[in-house]
């Protein structure tokens, strides 16, 4: 009589299922989907790998200064990494922040779903793909400085309006972190603008 062979396949197949579990929730931790590139970007000084950790009830995280904190009440809604530069123009022969313009990809948390948006003067952050706006309120802003030197100040901000139903339609804080490059440049000017790059994340919290 012929041995029957162990039946390997389904054992594979949960040890399959179990890894793409695993996968996702490294992505939550992370908050940055597969694929995401920073290409172009070579001017900006490469910030150092830095280990992820989960993130707690109210989106606090030991990669975050306790002073951006959101306050109780708020929890983590979604994390996008930007890439694009700081705008600065001359005043009184010095440089001044005109406006961000920048390029987010990242996911949200619940459900995890990857989303993208521009970065832009308000600061407002608006979806490319709902179309849903938010903006930022430019008083009672948190700064603390950058891990990274020549790093534009990490910031908590409070969110003052919001329009549409997407995924910015509920926002009430904002955090900046984890920032490289994007400094304005130390040389006097005399007139004309200048486009610094950076990158940085952003962490979107929504009322619990």
């Amino acid at each position: 009589m012929a041995q029957r062979q162990p039946v390997v396949r389904p054992l594979v197949q949960r040890h399959a299922r179990i890894a793409a579990a695993f996968g996702v929730l490294a992505l939550v931790s992370v908050a940055v989907p597969a694929g995401v590139s920073f290409a172009g970007t070579d001017r900006v000084p490469a910030a150092p790998e830095r280990p992820t950790a989960s993130e707690g009830g109210y989106g606090v995280d030991p990669r975050v200064p306790e002073e951006l904190a959101p306050p109780a009440g708020h929890v983590l809604h979604a994390v996008l990494k930007a890439r694009g530069v700081q705008v600065y123009e001359c005043r009184s022969a010095a440089w001044a922040l005109l406006e961000p313009a920048a390029s987010l990809t990242g996911v949200t948390v619940r459900p995890v779903k990857k989303v993208s948006a521009l970065h832009f003067r308000g600061p407002s952050w608006q979806s490319d793909q709902d179309g849903s706006l938010l903006e930022a309120d430019p008083e009672g802003v948190v700064r603390v400085p950058s891990e990274h030197p020549g790093g534009i100040p990490q910031l908590r901000l409070r969110a003052k309006s919001t329009r549409g139903t997407g995924t910015f339609a509920k926002v009430t804080w904002i955090q900046r972190i984890d920032t490289v490059g994007g400094l304005a440049p130390a040389r006097a000017c005399t007139d004309g603008t200048v486009a610094v790059p950076y990158r940085a994340v952003y962490r979107f919290f929504v009322a619990a």
